[in-house]
């Protein structure tokens, strides 16, 4: 008996899955479709708040990854990658479009209560690859708007199941770990009075399945179990379907709060970090067994670890930021610092990207976009510039050229937000302006402007430590090209078809799915007794 009950159940699952997919777009189906198995298929596996000194592989100290060690060993690993923003909204609008904040619209991050998101006129890469024959699907964290048309399933994605923003911005049952500690949600009609002044507001988060809220709040300790599942769910369908797939995969780590081992451990940022090389490894493995030759599978960060939550952040490696860090704050996350945007970052394909290489080309989460884009055969949206580059002749091993400059953009630290003050130019790196973000300590390095710009040559200071006397002749050789590069992009910027991002807010907008119980809890959990279907609970 329970053997055939566990079979109706998985048999429910899957027409469930499929179910909704077909609801959304009724043209896609198992048999009929076109049979596009020449194009690749592409997973974009998204770390939150992971530092580049996580990675086993990257910094010998930590031994966590080693599902991600071996995939570099199988791949190519790149040691000078970048995010395109060191906080949450920018990078990720950066990834799907190609194109920093001050042409998308997305300087920073937005709120429960943001009306806005990504603008709509900009296409993001789900578009243009579900516009080629790709079924597509983001899974995890969006942070792009949850509001209206802002929503995952209207920016080019056939299925979406996962939260709408940090799983810090919300209340649950199962808080974890976390600086400080945050308690869970209130079970009463009076609300607690005990939360701490840095802890999100009494309002839960929702998990979302499509359009629909199917738990509120979200069981943080299930979810990444959850993501892994839908992931596979998801592989496996768009197998068997007979057309190329797009997985935009944004884990919940390794941002706070951290999974609650149980018991407790020491070493609570070392056992995530274990879970979530686990859960790449899963994946990696759906991919091995069901599409090993037709599959690039791409993993990196969003940004550096965020350094205020002490021990419960991750490691930059040798990327220190010593110059801002002997005048407080944080070199990490928000910061234009090495270790807020270099991030671990690997790329797997077998029989095309060459295995065990080490590239020291300078790319970033920008090259997403157009790379992916030229890998399927598909063409860029016309009437607008892209600061990413087609990196693909350097992931087939046919080049290890990269970007001779790139562009740091303001993220909180310092400066106006998305703004354009600290430049790579080979292996210089310029800052206009510098800041720290908040530390461990709680100190805040102070905003400070450089006329002339400071100037570290990364190739003999990785630690971003001495920068170079501007009376030196090499400061002086290097400065016009520094001006120039800058002047530059923002002379494109000026004269390009940007974007501008709505940041108004409305606690209207909040995703509720029972506004009258108190913190919008759901009278009935994802795992409830009975069979979901499509997302609702079948008596």
């Amino acid at each position: 008996m329970a053997i055939l009950f566990l079979k109706a159940f998985l048999l429910v699952s899957v027409i469930c899955f499929v179910g909704l997919l077909c609801h959304h777009h009724p043209g896609i189906s198992l048999r009929g479709g076109k049979n596009l198995s020449e194009k690749p298929n592409f997973i974009i596996i998204l770390a939150d708040d992971i530092g580049w000194g996580d990675l086993g592989a990257n910094w010998g100290k930590r031994k966590d990854t080693p599902n991600l060690d071996k995939m570099a060993m199988e791949g190519m690993r790149f040691v000078d990658f970048h995010s395109a923003a060191s906080t949450c909204s920018p990078s990720r609008a950066s990834l799907l479009t190609g194109r920093l904040g001050l042409r998308n619209g997305v300087t920073h991050n937005f709120a429960v209560t943001s009306v806005g998101g990504l603008p709509l006129n900009e296409t993001t890469l789900a578009d243009v690859l579900k516009g080629a024959g790709y079924l597509t699907a983001a899974i995890g964290k969006w942070h792009l708007g949850h509001n209206g048309l802002h929503h995952p399933n209207f920016r080019g994605f056939d299925y979406y199941f996962g939260i709408p923003y940090s799983h810090d911005m919300g209340c649950t049952d199962t808080p974890g770990y976390n600086l400080p500690p945050c308690p869970a949600c209130p079970q009463h009609s009076t609300p607690a009075s005990n939360h701490l002044s840095e802890c999100y507001p009494e309002i839960a988060l929702p998990l979302f399945e499509n359009h629909t809220i199917i738990q509120q709040p979200v069981n943080l300790t299930s979810l990444s179990a959850e993501y892994a599942e839908k992931a596979i769910q998801f592989i496996s369908y768009a197998s068997q379907s007979g057309r190329p797939f797009f997985l935009y995969l944004a884990l919940a780590h390794m941002h706070v709060p951290l999974v609650m081992t149980d018991p407790p451990c020491n070493h609570p940022y070392g056992a995530n970090l274990r879970e979530m090389d686990a859960l790449v490894g899963q994946i990696k493995a759906k991919v091995d067994s069901t599409a090993r030759e037709n599959t690039f599978l791409w993993f990196t960060g969003d940004n550096g670890p965020w350094s205020e939550k002490c021990e419960f952040a991750g490691s930059v490696g040798p990327y220190t930021g010593m110059w801002q860090r002997k005048r407080d704050g944080s070199s990490a996350k928000q910061t234009t610092w090495e270790g807020g945007h270099r991030v671990p970052t690997i790329a797997y394909w077998v029989g095309k990207i060459p295995a065990n290489v080490t590239s020291h080309a300078v790319l970033s989460t920008l090259d997403i976009f157009p790379t992916v884009v030229s890998l399927a055969n598909a063409s860029l949206p016309p009437n607008r510039r892209f600061d990413g580059m087609d990196m693909s002749e350097v992931l087939l091993g046919q080049s290890n050229k990269g970007h001779k400059t790139l562009f740091h953009p303001n993220s909180g630290a310092a400066g106006k937000y998305g703004h354009l003050q600290t430049l790579r130019l080979n292996q210089y790196k310029a800052f206009y302006i510098t800041g720290g973000a908040k530390a461990c300590d709680g100190s805040i390095g102070q905003e400070e402007r450089h006329h002339p710009p400071l100037v570290f040559n990364l190739q003999q200071d990785i630690q971003e430590e001495t920068p170079l006397d501007s009376k030196a002749a090499e400061y002086h050789a290097v400065l016009p090209m520094i001006n120039q590069a800058l002047q530059g992009i923002l002379q494109d910027i000026a004269t390009d078809n940007v974007s501008i991002a709505d940041y108004s807010h409305d606690p209207a907008v909040i995703p509720c799915c029972n506004p009258l119980h108190l913190v919008c809890r759901c009278q009935s959990t994802y795992w409830s007794s009975g069979f979901r279907k499509c997302g609702r609970l079948l008596d």
